[in-house]
């Protein structure tokens, strides 16, 4: 099969009974000038001649009927080979109901585009109007799929809202009669991850329209599902050791933001609600049981902590420096799960046991009304700016992250605390835009926190050379973005370094001035920069020698997919 065959994408709605909903879906669908097939599965008399109408109307649309009701599985099934009849080579499946973020299909088909060999789908975001029966009962085919494949990869089997690459799902559907109703989605998808296509997740919006109709038989389906997992499992018992291959190639070094994060919203709001009704003790309690399945399951993650650990001996015996603790990896672990319960208990405005070390300057930057740009890190918790809090609600620290949770992490916050002052801002990359957005905030007095340990995602994605600074931390050279330092110089604004760190039973913020502003003269713009990062790196290893266990970075830190340049000495 070529690698470069032409990328021709369409889009395949199927559709039962909801004729009332199809021109707004249509509607939307217009702006984006693709061929649309949809697929009648055997609907009443009204919705078939609502479709006949919307075909005449709308010249992109192909319409097929299917004379007797397949389910969904069946109507889709058919849609597929209908785009492969026609030439394409990758079809978007989206459900008629209206759930899906309509929006979304742009970056859907970039991502297929990028990955042509690869199913790509949605993972939902919900709101309030998601049944709740129907929100809980995912978890329960989330823990078969993971399962059924060895593997965490794929993070939603149940969205109607993906991108299939139709050679291979055609090969697939030719050889097998899978599931021809709700149990469809999640079978297509773990089968295919079995014949070494993968999936690829982006995060969605779905909303639960009031009035919606919907065809889930609680009995039947639910039956239905229960049988699938059953064969699935069954089948996946002679592939173990073909998955078990499967997942150490998946292991492989790769980029941190390649990594999916362990834990969802779900299990945010889990661990909330425990700690309301059982408090700090009982948490503990859980965090055993939890920290040891998620050391037990997460080699590439202990193999990190181990190689830190030994790093940092190994730097401290050179140092001649005692350590405060044991350290072994389990110890880790442990402690990240304590940290997270210090992020709980400062959402819920509990600050107890938290001091600044240096209050008094803290108070003074505050009291200037000043926007303020923290350097923080991932040794201990970039969150612990919540002290701030401490001094009065004059300032409102905004947190930029790599990761695509913020604004549930937000919505999470706010429902727990809704004073909170603490704002998380989701980017991917720090360009001109970021630049521009965070000087609105500074020019507000508002403080800014940004970690200056972890290079950004979108270079990566792009294949593009990432743009690091190479310092040596630990012992070893190891490669620290550019683009805080960069994004600091640009702002001409105060840059404080702030770490929060577990000792002696209490979490400690230490605040202290970096510069003011951070210069990068043009003319010696590399050297300037380079110093900048190394005097990072060498704050980062004093702390990390105080508090070892508190690194939160559990990838290999040190490698990338480039070799770090020689190192230019200044001239005398």
């Amino acid at each position: 099969m070529s690698l470069n065959r032409e990328f021709l994408p369409c889009l395949i709605v199927p559709c039962f009974n909801h004729g009332a909903m199809m021109a707004g879906v249509l509607e939307q669908l217009a702006a984006y000038q693709l061929p649309c097939l949809v697929i009648d599965d055997g609907s009443d008399a009204e919705t078939a001649t609502e479709l006949q109408r919307l075909a005449a109307q709308w010249p992109w649309m192909t319409l097929q009927r299917l004379e007797q009701n397949r389910g969904k599985g069946g109507a889709v099934s058919a849609g597929l080979q209908l785009a492969q009849q026609r030439g394409f080579s990758h079809a978007l499946q989206l459900d008629a109901d209206g759930q899906h973020q309509l929006s979304d299909i742009p970056a859907m088909l970039d991502e297929a585009r990028r990955y042509p060999h690869t199913l790509i789908s949605g993972r939902p975001v919900y709101d309030e109007s998601v049944p709740k029966a129907r929100l809980y009962g995912r978890y329960i085919t989330h823990f078969w799929v993971w399962l059924e494949t060895l593997s965490f990869s794929l993070q939603d089997s149940m969205c109607g809202f993906r991108v299939y690459p139709l050679a291979e799902t055609l090969t697939l559907l030719n050889s097998r009669r899978l599931g021809q109703r709700m149990d469809f989605d999640t079978e297509v998808m773990v089968r295919l991850y079995w014949r070494g296509v993968p999936s690829r997740f982006l995060p969605t919006r779905v909303t639960y329209p009031a009035g919606g109709i919907s065809h889930f038989d609680a009995l039947r389906d639910n039956l239905r599902i229960s049988w699938m997992h059953t064969r699935l499992f069954i089948g996946m018992l002679p592939r173990i050791p073909r998955l078990l291959r499967q997942r150490r190639r998946q292991a492989e070094p790769q980029h941190w933001s390649a990594a999916r994060e362990r834990q969802g919203l779900w299990g945010i709001r889990l661990m909330l609600r425990v700690y309301k009704l059982f408090g700090r003790r009982a948490f503990q309690l859980l965090l055993y049981p939890v920290a040891g399945y998620f050391w037990l399951t997460g080699r590439a993650q202990r193999r990190a902590s181990r190689d830190y650990l030994q790093r940092l001996r190994r730097f401290a015996q050179q140092r001649q420096q005692p350590l405060p603790q044991p350290l072994n990896s389990f110890r880790h672990f442990m402690r990240f799960g304590d940290a997270m319960l210090d992020k709980l208990a400062s959402w819920q405005g509990d600050l107890q046991g938290i001091r600044l070390m240096d209050r008094q300057r803290c108070q003074q930057q505050i009291d200037s009304g000043k926007g303020t740009l923290i350097l923080a890190s991932h040794l201990g918790d970039i969150e612990s700016c919540r002290a701030l809090g401490e001094l009065g609600d004059a300032v409102k620290v905004n947190a930029l992250v790599f990761t695509e949770h913020a604004e549930r992490f937000n919505q999470v916050m706010q429902e727990v605390n809704p004073r909170a002052n603490l704002n998380l801002i989701q980017v991917s990359t720090l360009g001109p835009e970021t630049a521009m957005r965070l000087m609105d905030k500074l020019n507000a007095g508002e403080w800014v926190a940004i970690v200056g340990d972890r290079t950004s995602a979108g270079q990566y994605q792009r294949g593009e050379q990432p743009r690091v600074v190479w310092s040596d931390f630990l012992g070893q050279a190891a490669p620290f973005p550019q683009g805080p330092f960069v994004l600091a110089a640009a702002l001409r604004c105060p840059v404080f370094l702030m770490f929060g760190l577990k000792q002696q039973g209490e979490l400690r913020v230490y605040f202290e001035p970096f510069a003011d502003p951070l210069p990068l003269p043009r003319g010696d713009r590399q050297r300037a920069l380079q110093q900048a990062v190394d005097r990072y790196a060498a704050r980062l290893e004093h702390y990390c020698l105080q508090a070892p266990l508190d690194w939160f970075n559990f990838f290999d830190f040190w490698h990338l997919a480039v070799t770090p340049p020689a190192r230019q000495e200044p001239e005398a």
